[in-house]
């Protein structure tokens, strides 16, 4: 679950990360208000769930209340389009206003699950307020590593080591240390999946503050921080991911034209890969689990559908405690109540598989059966074109 900037920020100030003073605001005059309380120059900034911001025009220096608010008549309301947006875009329905800083430096630090490991680690740069994926790509010398030990956490001579490595001025070098040991705790106390903060500013006074910040919750999770799940912004959400999660399916919406059907995630990523191997294109991912029922297999198909971008839909279902029958019993169920728009290829093999096809066959509905993967796939790009 991703959260805003000035929730992350609120959330990492509890466990000691050091940040700016600020305030939401959702509306026009809330932002002026807020910039009056703090006084002096303000930031004004759009919070959506994606970086760029600044350079898509959302974020704005005001130096007084007045000016203040006319920034904020401009961003509330505007589509904020982004790299990480799309063309789309996100609509700005809230602002963050803060205080201005004496910025000296600028940089990275972060927390992300190493796979290859089994183990997180903890990431510092001295090239802050860059895209960190660019400097990876031309500079990856620039990135230093700490592995977090579980249950020891970021240690303190790991901290200094990293505050050194960036370059920091002795006096800053405490500072940092406080500021990244408390990142560390709040990203394993919050069961966060990654944690950012670009960047991490050194003032001219001396002082280090997140001036940014990301966080997002392992939805697995979540049942132990109940109070975390109204920091939930579903405007910032894929309408069909949101009604998705209403049913226990996990959905995610992508660029293609060929929905996807499946169950379990490792024969949703293959099925993705066998589709681009016939030269097709996933419009989704959409694992509808082990243990789908007929009322989750309707609403996955319904869910599907409604996307005016799917030419084509591929189920791919290998039966174990989903028995095939009760795909098949769904699908039929599904095809029959819904306005099918696209044609449907069904994959399956395993647990009642011949009852499975027999339901499909005697149904009477147009439905193409396919033999194994490859065929599937070739099947319904050739359908889907």
């Amino acid at each position: 679950m991703k959260i805003h900037e000035y929730q992350a920020k609120a959330l990492l100030a509890q466990y000691g990360v050091p940040v700016p003073s600020g305030k939401v605001a959702f509306s026009v005059g809330e932002a002026e208000a807020a910039a009056r309380e703090l006084g002096g120059s303000v930031v004004v900034k759009a919070q959506i769930h994606a970086g760029g911001r600044g350079k898509g025009g959302g974020v704005k220096v005001a130096q007084n209340a007045a000016e203040a608010r006319a920034w904020a008549e401009k961003i509330l309301g505007m589509t904020l389009v982004t790299h990480q947006t799309g063309p789309e875009g996100r609509v700005v329905k809230r602002l963050l206003i803060e205080e201005t800083l004496p910025i000296e430096r600028e940089l990275y630090l972060g927390i992300v699950l190493d796979r290859a490991i089994g183990r997180c680690v903890f990431m510092a740069s001295a090239s802050g307020g860059m895209d960190i994926e660019e400097v990876a790509a031309t500079t990856p010398e620039l990135i230093l590593r700490e592995t977090i030990v579980p249950g020891v956490g970021l240690m303190g001579w790991q901290a200094r080591k990293l505050a050194y490595g960036m370059g920091l001025p002795a006096q800053a070098v405490n500072g940092a240390v406080r500021a990244m040991t408390a990142l560390s705790n709040a990203y394993e106390a919050l069961d966060a999946s990654l944690a950012e903060i670009n960047p991490f500013i050194l003032t001219r006074d001396g002082r280090v503050l997140a001036l940014d910040a990301k966080i997002s919750l392992d939805d697995n999770a979540l049942f132990r921080h109940k109070e975390l799940l109204d920091l939930r912004d579903l405007n910032e959400e894929d309408p069909l991911e949101v009604e998705a999660s209403k049913f226990g399916l996990n959905y995610i919406k992508l660029d293609g034209t060929i929905g996807c059907m499946v169950n379990g995630a490792g024969l949703a990523m293959a099925t993705m890969d066998i589709i681009q191997h016939a030269g097709g294109s996933a419009a989704n991912f959409l694992d509808v689990g082990g243990g789908a029922n007929t009322e989750q297999i309707r609403n996955a198909f319904r869910i599907l559908l409604a996307d005016p971008h799917v030419k084509a839909v591929l189920i791919n279902i290998f039966g174990g405690i989903l028995r095939c029958d009760t795909l098949a019993g769904g699908v039929v169920t599904a095809a029959r109540e819904l306005n099918i728009h696209a044609p449907v290829v069904i994959r399956m093999e395993g647990t009642n598989v011949e009852q499975g096809r027999r339901i499909l066959a005697e149904s009477g509905l147009d439905f193409t059966v396919a033999d194994g993967m490859k065929d599937a796939a070739e099947k319904v790009v050739m359908l889907a074109r």
